[in-house]
């Protein structure tokens, strides 16, 4: 039996999920960051009707990853063997994810 197979059959099954989880929950963190900052420029740069238009579909983006995030994160952890992502699910996620970045650079620009 070589090195890798020995290896391979000693694997911890639980790390790739765990990784997974932190991977949801930094991306989380950084579309929160994303959301913020997006109402500090809309609240910095004086008040208009497109700012606070912008900015909220910022944070309904945000909220709508969010949601998204933590059904992952809780699926990871109810079993040792999640499913696979289904691609509805990834697209909603990609699509949150691009609307945010969107809204956060018009505010920027």
């Amino acid at each position: 039996m070589s090195g890798g197979a020995a290896a391979a059959r000693e694997r911890d099954p639980g790390l790739q999920p765990e990784r997974t989880r932190l991977a949801w929950r930094r991306t989380t963190l950084s579309g929160t960051v994303t959301a913020v900052l997006a109402v500090k420029a809309v609240l910095q740069g004086g008040v208009s009707a497109a700012g606070i238009v912008t900015g909220a579909s910022c944070c309904v983006c945000w909220l709508g990853f969010l949601l998204l995030a933590h059904g992952r994160i809780r699926a990871l952890a109810a079993s040792g063997s999640p499913a696979a992502l289904r691609p509805r699910y990834a697209t909603a996620t990609v699509l949150c994810t691009v609307a945010m970045a969107a809204c956060a650079a018009a505010l920027v620009l």
